[in-house]
C-alpha cells in the first residue's frame, strides 16, 4: 500500500467516523457547514503538515495513543498534532 492510499483510506475512515457521530448528535438537525481554517493557514499548507509528520513516521504514534497505549511526551505531542490538523483538514472540508 502507498503512502498517498494509506491517506486517503485514513481520510476516508474519519471522514465516516465524523459523520456516524454528528448523526447520532440528533440536535436540531442540519449540515453545519464547513468550519473556518486557522488564521494563516490553507487546505494546501494542512496537507503538507499530515504529509510531514506522515513521513516521519507518525502513524504508529497515532494508533498507540488511540489505542490507550504509553508514548513518549515527543511522540504523544507527535500524534496530538496530527490528530488536531487532520480535525481541521476534515473541518474546513479540505478533503471534498
Amino acid at each position: 500500500m502507498t503512502r498517498g492510499s494509506w491517506v486517503r483510506g485514513h481520510v476516508i475512515c474519519a471522514v465516516a467516523v465524523t459523520l456516524v457521530v454528528s448523526g447520532c448528535a440528533g440536535g436540531s438537525g442540519g449540515d453545519p457547514g464547513a468550519r473556518a481554517l486557522p488564521s494563516g493557514e490553507t487546505c494546501q499548507s494542512l496537507r503538507g503538515q499530515l504529509d510531514r509528520l506522515l513521513a516521519r513516521g507518525v502513524q504508529p504514534k497515532v494508533e498507540a495513543l488511540s489505542a490507550g497505549r504509553k508514548l513518549s511526551a515527543k511522540d504523544k505531542a507527535d500524534a496530538e498534532a496530527y490528530n488536531r490538523i487532520l480535525n481541521q483538514y476534515l473541518g474546513a472540508r479540505c478533503h471534498v
